[in-house]
């Protein structure tokens, strides 16, 4: 029970982190961190859809979906990050009343948060949902690899998101994406274990 809280209160500070991230950075400039949040900046922007509830309600659609792929616990547990992340972008949004800083600024800031938190997610088993869950259900039913349908479907929505909210956001997008895939991956790889270890030997030592 207690690994199990331990668990859920690891996942929930990764996944609001994921949502500040979007929230306070990323979103104001209608920069999307994936294509599940290309959606969400196409309703903002056209019809004012609030995107937490966008997100929650494409996640939760497609975890539904792909259930038997998943999992029943890793499922959970994603659905679980998609609504924590989906109620802080919610719950800030409304706050927000223009960006930051320089888009720069913000997006190397929204993009390393990203990455530590969807990092943090990963390290347990969990995702932040997405059109990673879209990519898995084709590469099933065609037989054709996670990762090229993944960027086929993420490539389509930036480009669509590019073309009716504004060209450049398309760099921004990919730039976020480059500096969060490799937070992601120093988090993903830090071994807190030999850290810990490591720690343990100096006090005896001293």
């Amino acid at each position: 029970m207690k690994q199990l809280l331990l668990k859920g209160l690891f996942l929930g500070v990764g996944a609001t982190i994921q949502g500040l991230a979007m929230a306070l950075f990323l979103f104001p400039h209608f920069i999307p961190s994936g294509g599940a949040a290309s959606v969400g900046v196409l309703l903002y922007y056209l019809l004012q859809v609030p995107y937490g509830i966008t997100l929650w309600v494409l996640n939760a659609s497609l975890l539904f979906i792909a259930f038997k792929w998943l999992g029943k616990n890793n499922a959970l547990w994603t659905l679980f990050c998609v609504s924590v992340t989906s109620f802080t972008i919610s719950y800030i949004t409304p706050f927000i009343h223009g960006t930051i800083s320089y888009v720069f600024v913000d997006l190397v800031f929204g993009a390393i948060l990203f990455g530590i938190g969807i990092g943090m997610l990963f390290r347990l088993g969990a995702s932040s949902g997405g059109m990673d869950i879209l990519a898995l259900i084709i590469s099933k039913h065609k037989r054709i690899t996670p990762g090229k349908t993944l960027f086929c479907i993420n490539t389509s929505l930036l480009l669509l998101t590019s073309f009716v909210v504004d060209w450049r956001i398309l760099i921004y997008a990919v730039s976020s994406q480059f500096i969060s895939t490799k937070i992601l991956d120093i988090v993903n790889t830090i071994n807190f274990a030999n850290k810990t270890e490591k720690a343990t030997e100096q006090k005896r030592i001293a």
